[in-house]
């Protein structure tokens, strides 16, 4: 069975841990943190459920103790400033590209073959910064964004349908921003039917808007980030990884050509396995889909620009 590292005990690093827990597939999870005590008090916080939920994972706690995470498979890196209410992820950068560049470095030399799931913010950008500044193999580096944006879909569509979200297929692809992601209606399904059978034009185009503004809503609810799908997704994405479940997504991947793109880390539907990222699935967009998607890259690369000029 295999181990798990989840870097950052905050809430959506503990619910990635809490929600990989109860799957009950893996041998062992580490949540690290920085903060003295703070993974240790969560661990055996989520340890004293086991006899609850019936599982037999072993969660145990670190404070920076990166030798505890030694031979993990998969590390889930949430570390980073959260967003707060009216902050862009633009604006996270100069803080959050220093940590993931540390958090990273530091995982590496005890895991040196491990798979990095990303989920710190901006998601893109940090998905980059790994790929690039440790010449890591781009099947090795996935950003769970475009599954956490893909779920946000579902629930909005499933709303107006009155059906249940596990009966739809809905995909977002892009970056992983309020400006940026790219709902496709076109390519969304209810059991097979598509759901622009039972959606106006107009509904729908409210649909994609909310989808695209989920994360600021949620954050002007709460008054930061969210933490419950955030942390599930990421779990989902470990979960497919480990049990080499051949399942096919959206996620934050580096592209050598797809989409006629280099250079640049985005969401994109990928099937994802025991080799990490094993195929990236090339859809065929409309030309007002490709265009969306030429300009949500053009956002990400400017993203990107800012931290070459910080690392």
């Amino acid at each position: 069975m295999a181990k798990v590292t989840v870097v950052g005990a905050g809430a959506v690093g503990t619910t990635c841990a809490d929600a990989l827990a109860r799957k009950g597939f893996l041998k062992e999870v580490v949540l690290l943190d920085i903060k003295e005590g703070l993974a240790e008090g969560k661990a055996m916080d989520i340890m004293q459920t086991s006899a609850l939920y019936g599982f037999n994972t072993i969660v145990t706690g670190s404070t920076s103790d990166y030798s505890k995470t030694a031979g993990s498979d998969v590390v889930v890196i949430t570390s980073g400033l959260p967003r707060k209410p009216g902050m862009t992820r633009e604006e996270l950068i100069s803080v959050n590209a220093g940590i993931v560049k540390t958090v990273t470095e530091n995982i590496l030399m005890h895991s040196p073959k491990a798979f990095i799931v990303m989920i710190s913010n901006p998601l893109d950008t940090m998905t980059y910064l790994a790929y690039t500044h440790f010449k890591l193999p781009r099947n090795r580096i996935i950003g769970m964004g475009g599954l956490l944006d893909s779920s946000r879909f579902k629930y909005n569509l499933s709303q107006t349908l009155g059906c249940s979200p596990n009966d739809l297929h809905a995909n977002v692809i892009g970056g992983h921003g309020d400006t940026t992601m790219i709902p496709l209606p076109r390519f969304s399904t209810l059991n097979g039917i598509p759901v622009t059978r039972f959606i106006s034009e107009d509904k729908m185009k409210e649909i994609v808007s909310a989808t695209m503004v989920g994360g600021a809503t949620l954050t002007k609810l709460l008054g930061t980030s969210a933490w419950y799908a955030p942390g599930a997704a990421a779990a989902t994405v470990v979960e497919a990884i480990v049990l080499d479940q051949k399942k096919t997504f959206p996620c934050c991947v580096a592209l050598k050509g797809e989409y006629g793109m280099n250079d640049i880390c985005i969401g994109v539907p990928v099937t994802l396995g025991k080799k990490g990222v094993e195929k990236i699935v090339t859809l065929r967009l409309s030309n007002d889909e490709k265009e969306a998607l030429q300009k949500s890259a053009d956002a990400v690369r400017n993203m990107n620009d800012v931290l070459k000029t910080m690392v």
